[in-house]
């Protein structure tokens, strides 16, 4: 913003004229402004100390004073570059972003080599979404003044925005270089190295920020959300206290303090905090999802489907409302979950050009298939797919495991270390140089097993890890990202008429997608009811799955189940005291009384499989199935009812209970769910037949026939690597079981 020399007046006027100006200039705002409507009265149609005016008006905050009277001036002499950028200004904090692009179009004509207008545009554009333009003129702005640190902070922005998180820190570099103590140009830079898991270096910038300003709340916000991901909670905890207290009105801190809470499993505190961020910013990226989500673990029902409307509408409207996760337990409907996912990964991992596009590899004499996962460790993912990586045929594979998650040396780490030909430790390594190793030793099949489960790496894949990358077993539903190319499901799962809802090709397995341990526990043991609190008497239904899965409808039917069935129990996870509180709650709601739940406490997993069978019939939960557990529960001969629904979450039990011949326990609605769950307890002979056949079967089932499994999906490998060597389209594969 300008000031221009006056000319052509009295001495008298001349003498006002440099008095007002003085004021202005040493920031006495009030007096100024008194003194310029004194000389306006005097000379109404003075363009000078109209835009003067109007300048100081802008720097008041009174953005539509500044734009009457600027407009006033620009009425009185229309080729006023200087006004016209200052009246775009204006309007652009007015968010008024078309008639500010215009104003500023103009000023560059008359101007063209004008670098602040350029600036202006570039902040104008930006907040049309129009960032390759935008980009364009903040370059254009530092082509004109190369020591300009704004344009080059700006750029920096649009970068980041852009996801050229690299291009980003250079011109964030750039500004600190021409403005050393540039507080915002850190804080942003440190926020684009948390981006690329730099994270330390990120810690460091944050850190600068802080001594720079102490009093800076959204720099120990962002301190907060670094430790948070380093995982050092408390210290995370304590900075998004300190944003807080210098802040009390910041939704963003409160949120991250939640974050940090939940992760430290103080669940009720973190409740507390989303619903302070939700009062205070209900917009903040995908925090109403993990807001539900948080509800759900909780148990704490209270306007279930009115949050479920609301969340459904607003992912309707294509906002950024929830994390694709969250979505996966509350709703059934997989062209919702899809646009879920398209949603985030627009905003949080589109596809990045950090990286040349992969060039094609020689055909390898071996298929490098690498597994990338956060969860090489005591975790059911690996407890799952250990054995099938030690059974993988190496004279036609090669099988590589990139780990970012915590080396915790556990036994279950310890085996996928030796179960693998080439083991990578790349926590530390951001997701531009993780793909870059990936390309380096020439992965051909690049599996994700994480998608968007806690501590995944999506940017990896978005920067291209290898020619074909597979959503696998980690997630269960389409990723929507254009970078994916194949998920690995069966029939049942995904059947063909559901194509159109995910955005990868579909590998179809020929018995269930779920790979799973081969062996077959004993079903003897001493362990009795007694010793894991369950009564001497009476039929004891279960359910092992985690609490966010249980729905108020899924509940309902439970208590009806237990209603129909005289001195039965319902056999739960313990979670947290809040959990029980609030389900034994709703169970008195419904007429039930709170002792007939039963709820187990947390003990290591072998321990947890010998108890299993003390129950009597499994009740799944919809829409999120149980997944592990059921053929937990399966593998130690306790039968799974199970409602199938449309989702992949929906569908995985049935799947299971297919892989094992028991589609009989399969139903279709809630009141067949109910009264098959009835039915079997009331009629032991029933039950027995089931069990019966379920225990028979599993020495059999292709579910626990892991060499099989290997071989399948292999072939699928196989198939994926044909079709990219031949230059073929994707498309969907069907495999068929392999003879051994």
């Amino acid at each position: 913003m300008k000031h221009k020399k006056p000319t052509r007046f009295t001495s008298k006027q001349t003498k006002m004229i440099k008095g007002a100006v003085a004021l202005h200039q040493s920031g006495q705002l009030d007096l100024a402004e008194i003194q310029y409507k004194k000389l306006l009265k005097r000379l109404p149609r003075n363009t000078f100390i109209m835009n003067n005016l109007g300048t100081l008006a802008l720097q008041q905050g009174n953005l539509e004073d500044a734009v009457k009277i600027i407009g006033t001036a620009l009425q009185f002499n229309p080729n006023q570059p200087d006004a016209l950028n200052n009246l775009s200004f204006a309007l652009w904090r007015l968010m008024r972003l078309d008639e500010a692009l215009t104003s500023c179009d103009k000023a560059i004509f008359l101007k063209p080599d004008y670098s602040e207008a350029y600036s202006n545009r570039g902040n104008i554009l930006r907040d049309l979404k129009r960032l390759d333009e935008a980009l364009g003129s903040y370059e254009k702005a530092i082509s004109l003044k190369p020591d300009d640190e704004e344009a080059h902070y700006n750029r920096g922005n649009v970068l980041q925005d852009l996801k050229r998180l690299d291009e980003a820190l250079g011109s964030y570099e750039k500004a600190i270089s021409l403005k050393p103590n540039f507080v915002e140009a850190y804080l942003n830079q440190g926020s684009a190295l948390r981006e690329l898991k730099r994270l330390n270096e990120a810690l460091v910038c944050f850190d600068k920020v802080i001594s720079l300003k102490p009093n800076f709340g959204e720099a120990h916000s962002n301190r907060g959300g670094v430790l948070k991901d380093l995982n050092r909670l408390n210290e995370a905890l304590t900075s998004s206290e300190k944003a807080i207290s210098l802040k009390p009105n910041f939704g963003e801190a409160h949120y991250n303090r939640g974050v940090a809470l939940k992760d430290l499993k103080r669940l009720d505190e973190a409740l507390i905090s989303y619903n302070r961020a939700i009062t205070l910013k209900s917009d903040i990226d995908f925090m109403f999802g993990e807001f539900l989500n948080m509800k759900m673990r909780l148990c704490i029902w209270d306007n279930f489907q009115e949050c479920l409307n609301e969340l459904i509408d607003k992912i309707n409207n294509e906002e950024k409302v929830s994390r694709p996760f969250p979505i996966l337990a509350l709703i059934d409907d997989p062209l919702i979950q899809r646009n879920t996912s398209e949603i985030y990964v627009r905003k949080k991992f589109p596809l990045s050009g950090a990286l040349p596009e992969l060039s094609k590899y020689q055909e390898h004499e071996k298929i490098r298939v690498g597994y990338f996962s956060p969860d090489f460790r005591n975790h059911a993912v690996s407890y799952l797919i250990a054995e099938l990586f030690e059974i993988h045929d190496r004279n036609k594979f090669e099988i590589y495991a990139f780990s970012f998650g915590s080396n915790t040396k556990d036994e279950m780490n310890i085996r996928i270390k030796k179960g693998v030909d080439h083991f990578y430790d790349v926590c530390a390594m951001s997701d531009k140089d993780v793909a870059l190793l990936s390309r380096s030793v020439e992965i051909d099949i690049a599996v994700d097993l994480g998608g968007f489960t806690q501590n995944s790496r999506t940017g990896i894949f978005s920067a291209g890890a290898a020619p074909i990358q597979v959503n696998y077993l980690g997630y269960p539903g389409t990723m929507a990202a254009e970078y994916m190319d194949y998920i690995i499901a069966d029939r049942t799962l995904i059947p063909e008429h559901s194509q159109k809802y995910y955005s990868e090709k579909i590998v179809y397995l020929p018995n269930s997608y779920q790979v799973n341990v081969s062996e077959v526990k004993n079903f003897e043991g001493s362990l009795g009811r007694y010793d894991v609190g369950l009564p001497d008497r009476g039929f004891v239904f279960s359910c092992f799955n985690s609490h966010y899965k249980i729905t108020p409808n899924t509940f309902s039917s439970w208590m009806k189940i237990l209603e129909a069935v005289e001195g039965s129990v319902l056999w739960l996870l313990e979670s947290t005291s809040s959990a029980v509180k609030n389900l034994k709650k709703e169970a008195r709601k419904l007429g039930i009384n709170e002792d007939r739940l039963i709820f187990a406490e947390s003990v290591p997993n072998a321990e947890h499989l010998n108890r299993i069978r003390l129950a009597d019939l499994f009740l799944d939960t919809l829409p999120y199935n149980a997944h592990t557990t059921t053929s937990d529960a399966l593998r130690m001969g306790l039968p799974v009812i199970t409602r199938i629904g449309n989702s992949f979450t929906s569908r995985v039990a049935a799947s299971l209970l297919n892989a094992v011949n028991l589609p009989e326990l399969i139903t279709t609605s809630q009141e067949q769910y109910e009264s098959l769950a009835i039915q079997l307890a009331l009629h032991p002979e029933k039950l027995k037949s089931i069990r019966d056949k379920l225990i028979n079967n599993l020495s059999t089932a292709p579910l626990y026939d892991t060499p099989l499994y290997a071989r399948n999906l292999e072939s699928a490998y196989l198939a994926m690597y044909d079709r990219y060597q031949r230059g073929l389209d994707l498309d969907h594969i069907f495999v068929e079981n392999v003879k051994l």
